[in-house]
């Protein structure tokens, strides 16, 4: 007799008020590391070009292309943009304290708040964490203060303005070699 797992809200194929968030991860081997590896670096490049780098056909870097985006393991592609240059020379990091159960709302929110480039739920002090850049400190002020502040379920905010940044490496994407 086969068993199966119970199934969650929010799995497949079930329809229901409270999801649970999606679990089950894509299995990668060398090749798709590999492909990863190589649209991080140059998110433009063709895919004959990708094919060359990594050592397969063009026909197999579009199929798996294709399934690592089918997957939701690629997402999408970006440019990435210097702040400074660009007219966003304020940045900051804001902590949110919320009120609890009320997550959708103030992340719906969020979502609609202009500047703000990204926001997360964390564990800690404080119950989310969201990164805006702003042209100046005046227009810093009135994200934090009067949009911010002003989302129903948010109690408290503490602003950190950012001075200098760096990225980092990030994941290592091949496997490292013996």
């Amino acid at each position: 007799m086969e068993s199966h797992p119970p199934t969650a809200p929010g799995a497949a194929g079930v329809q229901g008020g409270d999801e649970w968030p999606e679990r089950a991860a894509a299995t990668l081997d060398d090749v798709d590391r590999a492909i990863i590896a190589e649209l991080r670096r140059d998110g433009r490049m063709s895919v004959r070009t990708l094919a060359e780098h990594v050592h397969i056909s063009r026909a197999s870097a579009y199929a798996r292309l294709t399934r690592l985006m089918e997957d939701g393991v690629i997402t999408g592609f970006t440019a990435e943009i210097s702040p400074a240059k660009a007219g966003l020379g304020t940045s900051a990091y804001v902590s949110i304290t919320i009120e609890q159960n009320s997550w959708r709302q103030v992340s719906a929110r969020l979502r609609e708040t202009p500047y703000v480039e990204h926001f997360a739920m964390v564990g800690g002090d404080y119950d989310v964490l969201a990164l805006v850049r702003t042209p100046d400190n005046a227009a810093l002020r009135h994200v934090v203060l009067e949009r911010i502040q002003d989302i129903p379920g948010v109690r408290a905010t503490r602003t950190w303005l950012v001075f200098d940044e760096a990225r980092g490496q990030g994941a290592h994407w091949t496997r490292p070699r013996p």
